[in-house]
C-alpha cells in the first residue's frame, strides 16, 4: 500500500508536485526579477540580537510534522514584503511584516495552481482558529496573477474562514524571498518574532494542524 501524508496524497506524488510548482514559481519570479519589485531584504541590526534564542528553539522543536522548519543562522528583519489586505477591496493600504509588530508571525506564500499550498490550506485555517490572536497570527498571502475571485472563491470553497485575505498578486513578496534565498517553490512558510525578525524558515508543505505545529508556535512565542 502507498504510504500517504497526511494531506491525502502520496508522498512521492506530493514531492513531484511540489517540485512543479517550485518550476512554475520560478519561473515566474524569473520574470517579475526583469520587471523589478519594491519588495528588498533587510540587514540585521541590534533589534534582532534576542532572536537568536527563539531561532536556537526552532530547531529544537521543528519535528515529525513540521521537521523541515529551520531556525536561521541570521534572524533579520524582512520588513519591506509588501502586499494587500484584499479583503478591504481596491484601494486597500499596503502592509509589511511592520503591521504585525508585538505578534509572532507564520507567513506562508501560497497559489491556487500549487496542489500542495491547496492541501495544506484547511490545517494553515485549523492553525489560526486555535492559536491565532494577540500574540500570534497565521499570515497567508495568496500570489495568483490577476484578479481576486479565483483565490477569494477557494478560500470560501473550501471553508477557510479564519485566515485574513492577504494578496500579492505582482509576485514580489515571492521574488524578495527568492533573493534572499528563501523560496524555491510554493509552499514557503516563514516564521518572524514578535519584533519582525525571521527566525525560521521551510519549503514544502507541512501538517499545521499538528501537535507538533502547535509546540513550535507556542515554543517560538513564548517570553525569553
Amino acid at each position: 500500500m502507498t504510504e500517504k501524508r497526511p494531506f491525502g496524497l502520496p508522498s512521492a506524488r506530493l514531492i513531484a508536485i511540489a517540485a512543479t510548482a517550485g518550476i512554475l514559481a520560478g519561473a515566474v519570479a524569473v520574470y517579475v526579477t526583469n520587471m523589478g519589485s519594491g519588495n528588498a531584504g533587510e540587514v540585521a541590526g541590534g533589534a534582532c540580537e534576542g532572536a537568536v534564542k527563539r531561532a536556537a528553539t526552532v530547531n529544537e522543536l521543528s519535528k515529525g510534522e513540521v521537521a523541515a522548519m529551520s531556525g536561521v543562522d541570521r534572524p533579520r528583519p524582512i520588513s519591506n514584503l509588501v502586499f494587500k489586505d484584499a479583503a478591504k477591496g481596491e484601494g486597500a493600504p499596503d502592509l509589511t511584516m511592520a503591521d504585525f509588530a508585538g505578534k509572532t508571525v507564520l507567513l506562508n506564500l501560497w497559489a491556487t495552481w500549487c496542489v500542495p499550498c491547496r492541501e495544506e490550506m484547511p490545517a494553515l485555517n485549523t492553525l489560526q482558529h486555535e492559536m491565532g490572536g494577540k500574540d500570534f497570527e497565521v499570515v497567508a498571502i495568496n500570489i495568483d496573477t490577476g484578479g481576486d475571485q479565483k483565490p477569494k472563491n477557494f478560500l470560501a470553497d473550501n471553508g477557510v474562514d479564519a485566515l485574513g485575505f492577504y494578496r500579492d498578486s505582482s509576485m514580489g513578496v515571492f521574488n524578495a524571498l527568492k533573493k534572499e534565498g528563501l523560496a524555491f517553490g510554493l509552499p514557503v512558510s516563514l516564521l518572524f518574532d514578535d519584533k519582525g525578525c525571521l527566525i525560521g524558515s521551510m519549503n514544502g508543505p507541512a501538517e499545521w494542524a499538528s501537535e507538533d505545529a502547535k509546540k513550535l508556535v507556542n515554543g517560538v512565542k513564548a517570553p525569553i
